[in-house]
């Protein structure tokens, strides 16, 4: 049973009162399962919204525990969060936030060997690692499953979006291949992250999830959304 309870109508209803949502559209949210790649500065913002909007069951795969230098981006944590699992340390965040949403936590890097397991049950991934290699396993097993991966990528202050293997549409691989990616080497230590650029591109993230799940509007499949906010300049580029 999907049918929404007198308290969730209250809890949802800025989201019930919108004609591309309606009860129907929250009633697919409720039903619905989302595997989310990484709980850092994406992953934060991605999986608040999704918990908060009434996705029915979220996961969340990140091996990493929480340290000081998280707490400039990585929203979903405070202080007193510091060496805990990450994946543990948001579920029980998102517990609090909605507990209508099932939350499953997997503190376990997401690997060729586990991909499938992992992915098992879910309807579709959303691609927030911080890693090429992550996000290429990912696009290749969530083809294999025939699930949807909702890209997301920061750098300084650029960020990137997309939808990967969306009704035949194209995967990360037509985007990036890999070969230009292993010519060129992963570079040593993390990027700079301006603060609020995770939360945009996040927030993007979190709402194309959504429109697949309710079928509302244009899904981003065929389509980079680049956003340079250091110039304020944001594109939507055919792929």
């Amino acid at each position: 049973m999907n049918a929404l309870t007198p308290e969730e109508k209250v809890r949802y209803q800025r989201q019930l009162i919108i004609p591309e949502t309606g009860e129907k559209g929250q009633e697919l949210l409720k039903k619905a399962s989302v595997l989310v790649i990484g709980a850092g500065g994406l992953g934060s913002p991605v999986l608040m919204y999704l918990a908060a909007a009434g996705t029915g069951r979220l996961g969340i795969v990140d091996p990493d525990e929480v340290n000081t230098s998280n707490l400039q981006r990585q929203i979903l944590y405070n202080t007193s969060d510091i060496t805990m699992p990450k994946a543990e340390a948001a579920a029980e965040k998102l517990r609090h936030m909605n507990p209508h949403t099932e939350i499953a936590a997997y503190p376990v890097r997401f690997t060729f060997e586990n991909a499938a397991s992992l992915l098992q049950g879910y309807d579709l991934a959303v691609d927030c690692s911080d890693n090429y290699s992550t996000r290429y396993i990912l696009s290749d097993a969530t083809l294999q499953a025939g699930i949807p991966m909702v890209y997301g990528a920061v750098r300084e202050f650029i960020g990137q979006a997309s939808v990967f293997n969306y009704r035949g549409g194209p995967s990360y691989r037509d985007l990036y291949p890999e070969e230009m990616h292993v010519a060129a080497g992963e570079k040593p230590g993390p990027p700079g992250v301006m603060g609020p650029l995770p939360g945009i591109i996040g927030s993007v993230q979190a709402c194309e999830v959504i429109k697949i799940i309710t079928g509302a509007g244009d899904v981003l499949s065929g389509r980079l959304l680049q956003a340079d906010m250091l110039n304020l300049r944001i594109e939507i580029i055919s792929l």
